[in-house]
């Protein structure tokens, strides 16, 4: 009895290893099954994009190209606001075409600038306020983010004030009107951006390129002479009283540091391929884009010192009243109807209000993206896309102008 007793202690024994042994060896088929399933998924994802940013590629050149085209015309409407427009108009009566080579180099170091930001937000996937809020300790945050956001309010006083002062030209509304109506119309094209990052950029670009159009329809009825305009271009000069100061002031009012943040963020609207190839041909693309941009946005930088230069340096105005030596935004506007007609003065005020209001919107927006990523973010890791107060802040203080009162 005991001997029939162990010996079928023996076998349930020998039957419960030989269990745990097929469980064993069924949890090892489970795992490699299940490694395996996780790696076909993986390869299936990566062959997925590569699939996807293998269409990307395929397409003709110009249709890649632009698929591209956008940013970099919303970001150099930055260079074309009121402030730059003064700063042009003081320098092409002081100085006449002399100058015209600060713009250039000037110019050419935006877009270095600008491409690199583009960069940024290309290799990396995130824009600069996001790289600043994670890389940054928290004090060094809040001080980079005050800095940004007081930058960017000082950059929306001139487009309030211009955008004011051309509807009291064209249409001869009050200047606090004309701050209500600049504020309202800004929150109703940052609602655009409900429908894509491209419906704003495409708005944008028609506003430069009929600013543009503004311009030379007024330099082609002054004539400068084009050798001139080219020495002016190509060979450094600072001759004159003030040379130094108005070569200065031309350089300065191209440092616009919140275009580096919307410049690499408007990047990531665009599909770019996680592969090597798509990434170079994105950057590729975003700088060929930048710099046209750029580019027209140096021709009418150049036209507006060389209609100035021009008018004054032929001594065209009428009066004292209208003399080059008290030339600005307001008093060129009288200058350009008595000299050249009533229309050409209605043209400079739609050029000035095409430049007013598309700057506002630009400076806005990038306060956006800086408040998002500077505050928000720090708050709370959820955060909710909300429109800037940085028009608000804008409006109070160009209503509070001495040019208002």
């Amino acid at each position: 009895m005991e001997e029939g007793r162990s010996v079928r202690r023996d076998e349930e024994q020998q039957h419960g290893m030989g269990s745990g042994r097929v469980a064993a060896i069924f949890r090892e088929i489970e795992t490699e099954a299940d490694a395996a399933t996780a790696t076909a998924a993986s390869s299936s994802g990566q062959r997925a994009d590569a699939d996807a940013g293998l269409q990307l590629q395929q397409g003709p050149m110009w249709k890649r190209f632009l698929a591209h085209v956008g940013p970099g015309f919303l970001v150099s409407m930055a260079y074309l606001d009121p402030s730059n427009l003064q700063t042009d108009l003081q320098a092409g009566y002081s100085h006449r075409y002399e100058l015209l080579w600060v713009l250039l180099f000037g110019f050419i170091f935006v877009l270095i600038i600008q491409s690199l930001a583009a960069k940024l937000g290309i290799i990396t996937g995130r824009h600069l306020a996001e790289l600043c809020t994670s890389e940054y300790p928290k004090y060094v945050k809040y001080c980079l983010w005050f800095l940004a956001e007081l930058g960017v309010i000082a950059a929306t006083i001139p487009g309030v004030l211009g955008t004011a002062l051309a509807y009291n030209m064209l249409l001869h509304i009050p200047f606090w009107a004309g701050v209500l109506i600049c504020g309202a119309s800004t929150v109703l094209l940052l609602g655009l951006q409900g429908y894509g990052a491209r419906k704003m950029e495409f708005t944008i670009a028609v506003a430069m390129l009929f600013m543009a159009s503004c311009f030379f329809i007024e330099l082609s009825h002054v004539n400068p002479p084009i050798k001139e305009q080219l020495e002016g271009l190509f060979i450094p000069r600072l001759k004159g009283r003030y040379a130094v100061s108005d070569a200065v002031a031309l350089f300065s009012v191209l440092v616009v540091p919140h275009n580096l943040f919307l410049h690499s963020s408007l990047v990531l609207s665009r599909k770019i391929p996680s592969c090597s190839k798509g990434v170079k041909d994105a950057s590729t693309f975003f700088l060929v884009e930048n710099a046209l941009a750029l580019f027209l946005a140096l021709l009418v930088n150049v036209a507006v010192v060389s209609l100035s230069g021009t008018i004054c340096a032929n001594n065209l105005s009428l009066d004292d009243n209208n003399r080059c030596s008290s030339l600005s935004l307001n008093s060129a506007a009288v200058l350009f109807k008595n000299v050249l007609g009533k229309s050409r003065s209605t043209v400079y005020g739609l050029a000035l209000l095409a430049s007013g209001q598309s700057c506002t919107v630009v400076t806005t927006y990038s306060g956006q993206y800086i408040m998002q990523h500077w505050w928000c973010f720090t708050r709370s890791s959820t955060y909710q896309h909300s429109c800037d107060h940085t028009i608000l802040c804008a409006a109070i203080c160009a209503c509070s102008s001495p040019e208002i009162q």
